[in-house]
């Protein structure tokens, strides 16, 4: 199990693009890797296919590692590590390690 999910906000801590932050838009299970809205953007040759549609060099983002990400919790302000905590009625729940607060 993966402690980031999709939707997630999270900050690149290794990497060319260390610094910056971003929602995640998918996650691949069998890679361990996560795409993040405008992060590690690649540059891809697009050809038109369609009469309405245009070619040319278009920005996409590529699957990042997620042992360079960290989740940036709202409440510290900060990149934070995730724990899990399970409540008296048997309901796994993810937590920041810094506030204790339930994402």
């Amino acid at each position: 199990m993966l402690k980031i999910r999709k939707g997630d906000l999270v900050q690149v801590i290794k990497g060319k693009d260390r610094g910056k932050s971003g929602k995640v838009l998918r996650t691949l299970l069998s890679d361990r890797r996560v795409i993040v809205e405008g992060v590690n953007l690649v540059k891809k040759h697009k050809r038109q296919t369609r009469q309405d549609q245009k070619g040319g060099i278009v920005s996409i983002e590529s699957p990042i590692s997620i042992a360079n990400l960290m989740f940036f919790c709202k409440r510290c302000n900060k990149p934070v590590r995730l724990g899990f905590m399970i409540s008296k009625d048997n309901t796994k729940s993810r937590i920041c390690k810094s506030c204790k607060e339930t994402v």
